[in-house]
Formats: C-alpha cells, structure tokens, sequence
C-alpha cells in the first residue's frame, strides 16, 4: 500500500510541497497525497526529458563541424546592442545633425529700413517703469562698451537690471547671428509699464493704506554701426 513507499516517511507539509511543485493537488489525507504523488511517477516514468537530445544526433553535429572546419575555431558572435542603446545611438545621431545646422550663421533679422535689428526682452522686473526709463534713457542710441561703462557707474538700482538685458542682447547677436559684439549700438531702448502687486499696509484706527508694487518690461534692440550689417 501506500505507507511501504518511499514518500511514507515524508510529513504531510513536504508531501503537499512536492505536489506544488508539480503543480498536482495537494487537498486530501496522507495516504491520498502519496498515492497522488505514485500516479504521477508512474505516469512520467519511460519519458525522457526534453532538454537532453539523442546521443546519436550529437555526434553527427560534431561530424559535420569536423568536415567543415568551422567549429575548430568558432568565432563569437558579437553582441547585438540592445533596445536602450538603439534609441541613444539614434538620439546621439540627431543631436549631432542639429548641431551642424545651428552651427551655420544664420542671417540677422531686419528692421524695416534694412537695418540689423537683434532684440532682447526682460519682463515682470521688480522696479518702477519710471525708475528704469531715467537709466534707459542714458544708453539709448551708445555703442555697447560706452553703455557697459556709464551702466557699471550709474548708482541706481535698475542700472543692474538693464545691463543684464544688454548683455543678455550682445549675446543673442555674437551666437546666433555671429556678429562682432564691437560693432554694435543700441538702436531701442524703451521700458513699458508691466502689472502692479498689490498690497495692503495696516495703519492706525483700524485703517489700511494700499501699497503698489509695479513691475516694468525692459526692450532692448542692437543694430550694426555699419549699413550692411557685415
């Protein structure tokens, strides 16, 4: 019976993990789960494993490598690049494109008498529209080094603002448009009122004084001393 079998010495827990792994079912008694476990002995006896081939077949295979002399010395196969790489070495490839087309000077935009016009915008800054137009005023119409100067000596605090666009705007001509930052002056310069923080500030009685905070848009449009532009 099935108590003088090999799996009568097993407890109920390994018995139930051998039919697990078997993917067998393991509900029943004790006696059940081994004569279980003898069917499916019986029924996998005589069957050789998928994994393990003909030893008739191997040989032949080694003949034939033999004949042919390629299995003396088999060359590695070389490793395919996987799907991760394929996309980097594509986008790799792209960039590079991109590079070589921006790399070319592209031609300068133009104002609507010819001239070169390369502009430069700072929006929503901290200061007053009439704090910034007493600078801006001062570098209308300068070469860029006479506004760098007079904007490093003007004590007022839009000073610093404004040199940050022109720089900002020698920057876009020198890179974009490869245009010497020596021959440039600024053509426009205007500032426009941006919109007005609002504030309250408590005061006496239970009153509140309001308290307006603006913010100004800074333009700034370099052209060429020269008429070309070149």
């Amino acid at each position: 019976m099935a108590e003088d079998t090999r799996y009568a010495a097993l407890t109920v827990d390994e018995l139930e993990a051998e039919l697990e792994k078997r993917e067998l079912p393991k509900s029943g008694t004790k006696n059940e789960l081994i004569t279980r476990l003898e069917d499916d002995d019986t029924a996998q006896g005589g069957t050789a494993p998928e994994d393990e081939a003909p030893a008739a077949d191997d040989s032949t295979a080694t003949d034939a490598e033999d004949s042919d002399g390629s299995a003396d010395d088999p060359e590695p196969d070389a490793p395919k690049p996987s799907r991760r790489e394929r996309r980097r070495g594509a986008a790799e490839t792209t960039t590079s494109v991109r590079r070589d087309r921006d790399s070319e000077a592209r031609p300068a935009p133009r104002a609507a008498d010819g001239s070169v016009a390369v502009r430069a915008q700072a929006k929503y800054v901290r200061i007053a529209p009439r704090k910034a137009r007493l600078v801006m005023d001062h570098v209308r119409g300068k070469n860029v080094g006479d506004a760098r100067a007079l904007l490093k000596h003007t004590p007022r605090a839009a000073a610093g603002d404004i040199s940050k666009l022109l720089e900002s705007a020698v920057a876009n001509a020198e890179n974009n448009f490869e245009l010497d930052p020596d021959e440039l002056k600024i053509a426009r310069a205007f500032v426009d009122e941006g919109p007005t923080i609002k504030r309250f500030r408590p005061r006496a009685l239970g009153r509140a004084t309001p308290i307006k905070k603006r913010t100004s848009h800074m333009t700034i449009t370099l052209t060429t001393t020269t008429k070309d532009g070149r």
